[in-house]
């Protein structure tokens, strides 16, 4: 699976949370407008850019940057280690979206973490393993995280819903400190608005045979970049900072569109922080 956002389009996020001009970015780059216009529409170039002086200029890390320019990409992961849980990744209106499925070995509940685009995998693989639905856990609201949710729930009608969101009724609503037990399992949440006003990430602790925690983390922050701050740049990547990145080293995240990646990796590689 290759990255979310290739080099332009981080460069064009960096520069929408900077208030950098094009004329300004490339400026420091030593493009032109052109050069940086196609940059950032395709992420390759013909002329290196100067990544140091356009990195500080829209406030990224320049080494990471240049890192992702020459191809970096997370460890490809084994979901081995983590016996119960799966990723579903569904397309629709020209993208592809992640979801997850977690459960315990014993009793057999499982918790959907967002829904993507296709209900019938989720459905069919609960069927095959035997899987009692009991909670529906929404990163937030966008169309694509939550399109296949009606489905979902009108066949697996028992399952509550989890979200952020403040439309939702008062008993769907993540509640503060609240830690919902599944089985051994244990989940409970962190705000992470900014892409959204609702974004929320879910941690799941207690694994079997001490496997990393896991965590849900919508479009909060993508393997290499982050999503795009629709509500503020500087909340959304406040909250990524203290939030997700402070999580142990080795927990797994588990990203809205893209490839797994690690908090490890994202604070060694990721060029918005």
């Amino acid at each position: 699976m290759t990255l979310e956002d290739h080099l332009g389009d981080i460069i064009r996020k960096a520069r929408a949370m900077s208030g950098v001009s094009a004329a300004a970015a490339a400026q420091a780059a030593g493009l032109t407008e052109g050069e940086l216009s196609s940059l950032e529409d395709a992420g390759t170039f013909f002329k290196r850019p100067d990544f140091t002086a356009l990195a500080n200029a829209m406030g990224l890390n320049p080494a990471k940057l240049e890192s992702i320019a020459n191809g970096w990409l997370p460890l490809k992961k084994d979901l081995g280690a983590w016996r119960h849980l799966r990723m579903f990744t569904s397309a629709g209106d020209g993208m592809a979206v992640n979801c997850y499925l977690a459960w315990d070995e014993t009793s057999r509940e499982a918790a959907l973490f967002d829904t993507g685009f296709d209900g019938k995998t989720i459905l069919d693989t609960l069927a095959a393993e035997r899987l009692e639905l009991r909670y529906i856990f929404i990163t937030h609201s966008h169309y694509d995280h939550v399109h296949a949710l009606g489905d979902i729930r009108a066949a697996r009608p028992d399952a509550c819903l989890h979200t952020s969101s403040k439309n939702a009724p008062a008993k769907q609503r993540n509640q503060p400190g609240e830690v919902v037990s599944l089985g051994g399992l244990r989940i409970a949440h962190r705000e992470t608005p900014g892409h959204a006003a609702d974004g929320v990430t879910y941690v799941i602790t207690g694994w079997p045979d001490h496997a990393p925690e896991v965590a849900i983390v919508g479009d909060a922050i993508f393997a290499g970049s982050m999503g795009r701050g629709n509500d503020s740049w500087e909340l959304a990547r406040q909250k990524v900072r203290e939030q997700i990145l402070t999580l142990p080293l080795e927990t797994l995240l588990c990203p809205g569109h893209g490839p797994l990646t690690t908090v490890a990796e994202e604070q060694g590689n990721n060029p918005f922080f």
